[in-house]
């Protein structure tokens, strides 16, 4: 079992260090022989970790931000190994405002390894959403054991065959998700209304740190495609 809640983070590179100290190479995307996509974006990494050490038939709960299930490349292609090659049954949406810094969008991802077969060992993946029309803060409105007791209700651990959709809680089958764009994972059905409720719109600073975070992501981007350009 792997239970994890791995750093978020936007610095791509890292450094090789000799034995004698001295620095051998820097380099973008971290290639390793079990991996089977090279990328230079710390999560999807730390997915494809996990879903390397997992046994046949262990099973994994993974915090991981908002671009894994959207980012495409290399992010679209371990998601389609992970709705083939393992049971990607339940999705967590989380709230902003409970993880990391503020602004930051997070999941859990929920999945068991299974042998591998032609057939794809996701047959339907569940998405709970706890983040649309939901604020909580870290001091001032905190989240507690409490606001998980309907996902937890809905999870129907160790009895899965009963699950029933409710407003929050939807059923995507695979044919559903392998037909999107890009595998696009970053689903949502229910109407946003902190327009019209001012007590659940975001305070400004969260809105700030959402703002640079989009703007941070897209300038990595760029500095890829400029680096991309150089080498040609």
């Amino acid at each position: 079992m792997v239970l994890t809640n791995p750093p978020f983070g936007k610095k791509q590179s890292y450094r090789i260090v000799r034995d004698d100290g001295e620095i051998d190479t820097e380099r973008d995307d971290y290639d390793r022989q079990d991996f089977f996509v090279a990328t230079s974006n710390k999560q999807l990494n730390f997915l494809q970790h996990i879903m390397t050490i997992l046994a046949e038939d262990g099973r994994a709960g993974v915090v991981l931000p908002d671009n894994v299930l959207f980012e495409g490349g290399a992010g679209e292609t371990i998601r389609r190994r992970l709705l083939h090659n393992f049971d990607f049954h339940t999705l967590l949406r989380l709230p902003t405002g409970i993880f990391y810094k503020q602004g930051v969008k997070a999941n859990v991802l929920f999945f068991d390894k299974k042998p591998v077969s032609e057939k794809a060992n996701t047959k339907e993946l569940w998405i709970y959403d706890l983040r649309t029309n939901q604020r909580f803060t870290l001091k001032e409105r905190p989240m507690v054991r409490a606001d998980l007791d309907d996902f937890v209700a809905c999870f129907a651990s160790g009895a899965r065959a009963k699950r029933r959709e409710s407003d929050r809680f939807r059923r995507f089958t695979y044919a559903d998700l392998v037909g999107r764009d890009k595998v696009n994972l970053d689903i949502f059905w229910l109407k946003d209304d902190t327009l019209d409720d001012p007590d659940l719109l975001p305070p400004p600073e969260e809105v700030a740190a959402e703002i640079v975070e989009n703007l941070e992501a897209a300038l990595e981007r760029f500095r890829r495609v400029a680096g991309a350009l150089n080498r040609s």
